[in-house]
């Protein structure tokens, strides 16, 4: 499943990069698109998702959004 999962986190990260491009050659700034698409996103899990579930994997994607942190989940 590991693979898998990687295969799948490749696949979104180039459709991401063609999407921003194709944002940039609309004339969309890229961080505007990038709202939107998590908008999108965001609204699409909504309809497949428990709300409270998906609501915590945001919360845990927000707090984990600086590099530098000492998260809990790494502390020995």
């Amino acid at each position: 499943s590991e693979g898998l999962d990687m295969s799948v986190h490749s696949w979104a990260r180039n459709v991401v990069q063609d999407d921003l491009h194709d944002a940039e050659t609309q004339g969309y700034e890229t961080v505007v698109a990038l709202r939107a698409l998590l908008s999108e996103v965001v609204q699409r899990s909504r309809a497949l998702r428990d709300p409270r579930e998906l609501a915590h994997e945001l919360q845990f994607i927000a707090d984990n959004l600086d590099d530098d942190r000492d998260y809990a989940f790494m502390r020995p």
